[in-house]
């Protein structure tokens, strides 16, 4: 399956270069030459991005932010002409997955591509009961029904999920719910818990969400 990369880039001739050589690299491409553009692109069709740190409309860093912050969960390899340690460790901290300088290699950034979706594949499907978590289509079912959750829902379920029955600290929730870095307060996290306690109750579900109180929560 040919996976679509989204080329964040202002540089009009190296973005065509960027694309041209990725679908040569058997990638789909789709090309976003802003910030605002990549906003508006980063749907849970694209398997990875390739962002530009030096945008004309923002810094590529918070534009990977926003993108995190409206559920982007695919993979983004940062470009950049800096080289200073300072720089990669911003670009992580703003959710990247990886971080390649200029000038670069078409065949690393591909291999960079391909290491990161692989690292990034979820395992298809997860029970607990009557739910299916499906990893890949990002659904979530309750005997054959599609229960809506939110990114940030969907992302959180899925750690109570993987845990099998065990505790998951409030913390381990934090992070699995949200990017490195983003300032969660401490009733954020009780109010998506509530949601997510309603939408299984109304969908039927056996399951439920459990507090161990001062330790954290359980899916049983």
């Amino acid at each position: 399956m040919r996976r679509t990369i989204l080329v964040v880039e202002d540089d009009h001739a190296l973005r065509d270069v960027l694309m041209r050589g990725l679908r040569d690299e058997d990638f789909d491409t789709v090309a976003a030459p802003d910030g605002a553009t990549a906003l508006r692109l980063a749907t849970p069709d694209i398997s990875a991005a390739v962002l530009d740190i030096g945008l004309p409309d923002a810094d590529g860093r918070d534009v990977c932010q926003a993108m995190r912050a409206n559920g982007f969960l695919s993979p983004v390899i940062f470009l950049t002409a800096h080289h200073r340690l300072a720089d990669r460790l911003s670009g992580f901290s703003a959710g990247g997955d990886d971080y390649l300088p200029k000038p670069f290699h078409l065949a690393e950034l591909a291999a960079r591509l391909r290491a990161a979706l692989k690292r990034a594949a979820p395992p298809p499907l997860a029970t607990a009961g009557d739910l299916v978590l499906d990893a890949v289509r990002h659904l979530v079912s309750v005997r054959g029904s599609e229960v809506a959750l939110t990114p940030t829902e969907f992302r959180i379920l899925a750690a109570l999920m993987a845990a099998c029955g065990d505790i998951v600290s409030r913390r381990e929730l934090v992070r699995a719910g949200w990017h490195e870095g983003a300032h969660v307060h401490d009733n954020t996290l009780d109010q998506y818990l509530t949601r997510l306690r309603r939408k299984l109750r109304e969908a039927g579900s056996d399951r439920t969400i459990g507090t161990a109180r001062g330790i954290g929560h359980r899916l049983s």
